[in-house]
């Protein structure tokens, strides 16, 4: 197999870029309920898992190079939702938690495991 490319991953690239696009050219012009609540959710994962994950191996508390596991995938969804939607909320003035904010963290991870794992359901599909 061969090393994720973090920082030249795909998907990481297009979803920062859709970000930068959203918050500076799309929000100030276009009025969407779901490009100024939630489109940037859906991308959370997406663009921070990849850097957190290459930090944490720079630090060696990460073994390998690979794609993010699904396991880590389900952990920081539910790690950031908790912190972004739960606990944060509580101590930072002018920030609400969301339910809908989770969901559309969710259909980020499920779309980005998809991606990064999509060579091994393909050879999964491809097996007799």
């Amino acid at each position: 197999m061969t090393p994720y490319r973090w920082w030249r991953d795909p998907l990481f690239i297009a979803s920062c870029a859709l970000y930068a696009l959203n918050r500076w050219v799309l929000k100030p012009r276009v009025h969407s309920a779901f490009l100024h609540d939630h489109f940037n959710d859906v991308l959370m994962i997406p663009c921070a898992l990849p850097p957190f994950l290459w930090l944490l191996r720079q630090l060696r508390l990460r073994e390998h190079d690979d794609a993010p596991t699904p396991g880590e995938i389900v952990l920081y969804l539910g790690f950031w939702s908790l912190w972004f939607e739960g606990i944060g909320p509580r101590f930072i003035r002018g920030t609400t938690g969301d339910p809908w904010d989770v969901a559309a963290y969710g259909v980020g991870a499920a779309g980005a495991a998809l991606w990064w794992h999509r060579g091994r359901l393909v050879r999964r599909r491809a097996a007799p």
